[in-house]
């Protein structure tokens, strides 16, 4: 491989940037010059990932999928595509400017990334007023880390999927597996516990909705390459 390395964490993700099958945790060429690896969520799972596409060949990495609001001016479907990443300890990581604005002329910005999901709008406002951050995630730091170690350029594709505001109930995080999958009987008996999360499930769906539509866009847009070379 000579070309682009993209991490996704989500089954969801991955089918907004690409029809073809994404194993999970396997590498898989989607285009001349341009593999992927659906790698699960958190930013050990990313860091796996981005190293190994690495070691492949990949001579640039781009992380792809969706993220939260901490600016309350995002809202479901906005494009992220941040000019900085920080982890949880302060790190900081730059995107490659000219790929970035090539590639996709959307908002830059900072995006947090960290170790667990934040699931109500204390929290983000907790995140926003500490780190300055426009929205969050969780692997986007650790692939800018493998992407710095070996002096690769990154950019970081990001469409929001829940604003400032939203909270996820426990009891949905809890019932998707690390693709972010339901798993069904896991979702039944969290809905038996705390009914009250089922009313929040079609406002989140209709909000990732908007996210992977907005992903889908800018594949179509931008082609099946992804390339960071002109």
């Amino acid at each position: 491989m000579s070309g682009v390395g993209i991490v996704v964490a989500l089954a969801s993700e991955a089918r907004a940037l690409t029809p073809r099958h994404l194993p999970p945790s396997e590498i898989f060429g989607i285009a001349p010059g341009v593999d992927a690896v659906l790698c699960g969520m958190g930013p050990a799972a990313a860091g796996r990932a981005g190293q190994r596409l690495v070691e492949l060949g990949a001579d640039a990495l781009m992380v792809f999928g969706v993220a939260g609001a901490l600016d309350a001016q995002l809202i479901p479907g906005d494009l992220v595509c941040p000019e900085t990443v920080l982890d949880e300890h302060g790190a900081r990581y730059t995107t490659d400017t000219e790929w970035r604005a090539r590639e996709f002329a959307g908002p830059g910005g900072v995006l947090l990334s960290v170790s667990k999901v934040l699931t109500d709008a204390a929290a983000k406002s907790v995140a926003r007023s500490r780190f300055g951050a426009h929205a969050v995630d969780m692997e986007s730091a650790a692939v800018a880390a493998v992407a710095k170690a070996h002096g690769l350029p990154l950019l970081v594709v990001r469409a929001i999927a829940d604003d400032a505001a939203t909270a996820i109930p426990q009891a949905i995080s809890d019932s998707v597996d690390a693709y972010g999958r339901p798993r069904p009987l896991a979702l039944i008996s969290a809905l038996l516990r705390s009914p009250s999360a089922a009313f929040a499930l079609p406002r989140l769906a209709a909000s990732m909705n908007r996210a992977l539509s907005a992903l889908s866009a800018i594949v179509e847009k931008s082609g099946p390459h992804f390339g960071w070379k002109t």
